[in-house]
């Protein structure tokens, strides 16, 4: 798994450090994402990425599961990331290796739950004393 840094980005009206870890499954974790099926889902991933102009930080395709760093504008809400980046691979999939149908219920090939974790440059401990000692600082005023 190659790692980017987090750079600092600046749109029109937002700066932001901020990228999501994103890991989901094919349905009953099924182990599915070996040979051929790994190598075009990892196309379709930066495919749907460089499309939609999101930054892919680290991706590790494993045969039950996928890792996924990436970088993306805090007006996109996670949720809506996930369910294009997970209807459009199933679709694309199914297509391209029928024979994946036969191992999943109703033509559904990932697991309708995903995980996903944020991470910047600051921790979350850093942010905590911040705030705490902001909060100090005006009630001595």
């Amino acid at each position: 798994m190659i790692m980017k840094n987090l750079a600092l980005i600046y749109k029109r009206n937002s700066v932001y450090q901020i990228a999501y870890h994103v890991i989901w499954c094919p349905k009953y974790r099924r182990s599915v994402l070996i040979g051929k099926i790994t190598s075009f889902l990892a196309c379709l991933i930066d495919d749907i990425c460089r499309e939609n102009k999101w930054e892919i930080l680290a991706k590790e395709i494993q045969a039950d599961h996928i890792h996924l760093f990436l970088s993306f504008p805090p007006a996109i809400a996670i949720s809506e990331a996930v369910k294009k980046l997970k209807g459009i691979t199933a679709r694309k999939l199914l297509l391209a290796f029928p024979k994946l149908k036969q191992q999943f219920w109703k033509d559904s090939l990932w697991s309708p739950s995903y995980y996903v974790g944020t991470a910047g440059n600051v921790s979350a401990e850093v942010i905590q004393k911040y705030i705490e000692r902001t909060e100090h600082i005006k009630k001595r005023k």
